[in-house]
């Protein structure tokens, strides 16, 4: 098993929009190791977040790497879109879309690969797909808003995934997404995550740079 650092990406989701260049150097000073950007289409999820300029305007002064969450039904047609200001961009298994052309058109473009999977998809799911991406995306909570409690029941799929990953000699990450707080951090990295997206976790603490520190394990 490669065994990676623990990176905190703080959530854009969970800012203010408002107050974008400020939140993101906020992000970055509490520790953020990546930027997370939660894109939604209102189809593949009952939410619209933001598109490639909410994130282009994120990059011009982001100066960590923004890792980009496709939650959308059609990521093979906008991901291009994304390419610029993204360093990671992460599909879902359950789209519309042939997902290894997906993620190697990903690569070809010069920026690494995600694959994500909903809590209700089995993990076989993904199988398939380990040796062509850099980081495996377990969400534990319903995909499409922010703020919703873990659900503890998709960790079996975190230690699956860090199982194949050794069983395999992969090196992809491991990155969890969804009620990720200080209480629930431990759990997720003591089941194998090694990367933890969380967005009210961060934003809405009364510091977030401690915030961060705990959710690492520091």
């Amino acid at each position: 098993m490669t065994a990676h650092p623990i990176f905190v990406a703080p959530s854009l989701l969970a800012c203010d929009f408002g107050q974008l260049h400020a939140e993101v150097r906020r992000a970055e000073a509490a520790g953020g190791d990546w930027l997370h950007c939660d894109v939604m289409d209102g189809h593949f999820v009952d939410n619209i977040s933001f598109g490639p300029a909410f994130v282009d305007a994120a990059a011009k002064v982001a100066t960590v790497p923004l890792d980009v969450h496709l939650m959308i039904e059609r990521p093979d047609h906008y991901f291009p879109r994304f390419v610029k200001s993204a360093r990671n961009i992460t599909v879902h298994v359950e789209a519309r879309h042939d997902v290894a052309q997906t993620l190697a058109a990903i690569r070809a473009a010069g920026r690494t690969c995600g694959l994500a999977l909903r809590p209700a998809t089995p993990f076989e799911a993904v199988a398939p797909f380990l040796g062509q991406i850099d980081l495996l995306l377990v969400m534990t909570v319903v995909p499409g808003f922010g703020g919703q409690p873990f659900m503890p029941e998709t960790m079996p799929k975190v230690r699956a995934a860090a199982a194949a990953r050794a069983r395999l000699g992969l090196g992809f990450r491991i990155e969890v997404d969804g009620g990720i707080t200080t209480a629930t951090a431990p759990l997720a990295i003591e089941n194998g995550a090694d990367t933890l997206v969380a967005g009210t976790s961060v934003f809405a603490a009364p510091d977030a740079a401690a915030a961060v520190r705990q959710m690492r394990g520091v």
